[in-house]
């Protein structure tokens, strides 16, 4: 952990370095516009006098005013970019010291239907959502979220290699996560797709041609004017004739103008992780596949998107009164721009949802990246046809720190269900909570935390927390027979590996003894293959009858008067409990 934690500090110390070369260009920046802005003052008011003059020091002042501006914009988005890289960083620095209670968890995605979500921590305060996710876009979390739900066992060694790829690569991932997290708006992507789709048309075709002709004769005017050859009357009139065009359609162009102006920090930084993606090569399949997506014939998505972004600016420079005036009066610009943001729309509209999905993508597989990259120790599940359904050595859980962590070995045939017993905080629930993930993150392609692991991909199911509903009217334990019956129903259409921890518990033992019996027996003559904890030693006596069954066991001891654990995973029936001891312990009995 001390050499990633010396790489990420490193990365600190060099763009915090050069995030002050970038402050104090900033201010030189700024000195410099303050500079041309005062001259431009002094020079109007020296050759007051002279009209012409004049008029030409106003406009090459806001000629030399936009450029320093445009400059002044891409330093402070270096800028900006220099800090998102510093915090990337320390994130992963905090994270690695178990520190990442802070960051998104995932509450949003929690879902009690799903097959396993909440039953092992998946999304929520402390889950393994809030430690693994580094998505910066909305989409980009969305997409994640539905990875580690999609409970698919398609690809696997596909996605292993993309993994394994990108987290060899934390200079672009970290570059592509920095640009991404500079998107500033509240205008969900969703929305800009269904926007685009939607949009109607409204600029003339004659707006083709109508705006160079226009600027032609523009040009001609000021040309005459300069020369003395032209009144200064008919130069305004000529720049109201153009206002009079533009305010035709002025309420659509500043309706246009308005939803530009969502869209553009979008569309500016999208045009910048496509170009990341463009540029970078990929040797796995399922990463260059996706990149196929983005390529265009002859022409690069990220120039398209560009042009775009640009058309998006040009409108919104509409909003800057000087621009408003002789940009409208003397060229038409907001109605040649609207006619061409149209044109782009129509050309490229019906693209954008599958641009915008492979950049999330992209960056929920940093994320996948990150994680493997972050857990050197871990290991790629090798994948077998046929076998045990899983063979693992030296497992444990990704979420508990490795110093605290106390791994076991364990073997899963197909076909085999294991009882687990023992004692109250023995370590029963963390164990179905690891094999649980141990699945999960293999199906996704991701390393594991244990020293090996051979695995025969199979879908995950489990029932560890059901809860009752106040609103739908549910008892606890009405709601548990639902998620049973939903489990038969499932395994009927294809196998699954069950997890299930205490089962029936809203109901008295006996009846508890009897159902959770005859609930095994059930699931063991559709050949399924699982894990059931529970405190009824009973249930162990199925064992004896179905060679199925086989019984493990966690285990506690009574030592001079205080309770313990061993965390070690062991074959047999568990003896030892503890309940009436912590009753007398805490002083409760």
């Amino acid at each position: 952990m001390q050499d990633l934690i010396g790489f990420y500090q490193n990365k600190i110390e060099k763009f915090t370095a050069e995030r002050s070369k970038r402050q104090k260009e900033l201010w030189a920046s700024s000195m410099l516009r303050l500079a041309v802005f005062v001259s431009a003052l002094l020079g109007s008011y020296v050759f007051r006098g002279n009209i012409k003059l004049v008029v030409a020091i106003i406009l090459a002042t806001i000629i030399i005013f936009l450029f320093l501006v445009s400059r002044h914009t891409d330093l402070q988005r270096k800028r900006d970019r220099l800090k998102a890289l510093i915090n990337i960083n320390e994130i992963e620095i905090k994270v690695l010291q178990r520190d990442f209670h802070h960051l998104p968890s995932g509450e949003e995605y929690k879902d009690s239907t799903h097959y396993y979500s909440q039953d092992i921590d998946l999304f929520g305060m402390g889950s393994f959502y809030q430690y693994m996710n580094r998505t910066t876009l909305k989409q980009g979390g969305d997409m994640l979220s539905e990875i580690l739900k999609e409970n698919t066992i398609d690809a696997i060694v596909q996605k292993q290699k993309a993994i394994a790829e990108l987290a060899k690569k934390p200079n672009w991932r970290q570059e592509f996560s920095a640009t991404a997290s500079l998107v500033k708006t509240d205008t969900p992507t969703s929305v800009i797709i269904n926007w685009l789709k939607g949009y109607i048309s409204f600029v003339p075709k004659v707006m083709r041609f109508l705006p160079l002709l226009f600027s032609g004769v523009s040009i001609l005017l000021f040309v005459l004017y300069f020369m003395n050859s032209l009144a200064e009357s008919i130069l305004i009139y000529w720049i109201v004739f153009g206002l009079l065009i533009t305010g035709i359609y002025a309420r659509k162009v500043a309706r246009l103008g308005a939803n530009s102006g969502k869209l553009l920090a979008v569309f500016q930084q999208y045009t910048k992780l496509l170009s990341l993606i463009e540029e970078q090569e990929f040797s796995a399949d399922f990463l260059k596949k996706k990149k196929e997506q983005i390529l265009n014939d002859g022409r690069k998505t990220s120039e398209i998107l560009k042009e775009f972004s640009n058309l998006l600016n040009s409108l919104d420079r509409n909003n800057n009164i000087i621009y408003l005036i002789f940009g409208n009066g003397l060229f038409l610009m907001g109605l040649s721009t609207c006619f061409k943001i149209e044109k782009w729309i129509t050309a490229y509209g019906a693209s954008v949802n599958l641009w915008f999905n492979t950049i999330a993508f992209y960056d929920a597989y940093c994320s996948l990246g990150n994680f493997a990259f972050n857990h050197p120790d871990y290991t790629f599940p090798k994948i077998i046809k046929e076998g045990n359904t899983i063979t693992s050595e030296q497992a444990g859980h990704p979420l508990l720190a490795p110093e605290k962590s106390i791994r076991n070995d364990f073997e899963i045939k197909k076909d085999e269900f294991f009882i687990i017993t023992g004692a109250n905080m023995a370590g029963k629930s963390t164990f179905l909570r690891t094999v649980s993930l141990q699945l999960l993150m293999a199906n996704i392609g991701l390393p594991v935390c244990a020293k090996s692991v051979s695995y025969k991909p199979i879908k995950l199911i489990t029932s560890m927390r059901t809860t009752d509903s106040l609103t739908d009217d549910e008892s606890y334990f009405f709601s548990e027979l639902k998620r049973l019956k939903f489990i038969v129903e499932e395994i009927q259409k294809d196998p699954y590996f069950i997890v299930l921890d205490e089962i029936l518990k809203g109901t008295n033992s006996t009846d508890k003894a009897k159902g959770s019996r005859k609930f095994i027996e059930r699931l063991v003559a559709s050949n399924a293959t699982g894990i059931i904890a529970t405190h009824d030693l009973s249930l162990c006596e199925v064992a004896k009858e179905l060679p199925q069954v086989k019984n493990y066991y966690f285990d506690a001891e009574i030592i001079a008067n205080e309770l313990h654990f061993d965390y070690r995973f062991k074959e047999g029936v568990c003896q030892n409990m503890n309940a009436s001891f912590l009753l007398r312990k805490m002083e409760i009995i």
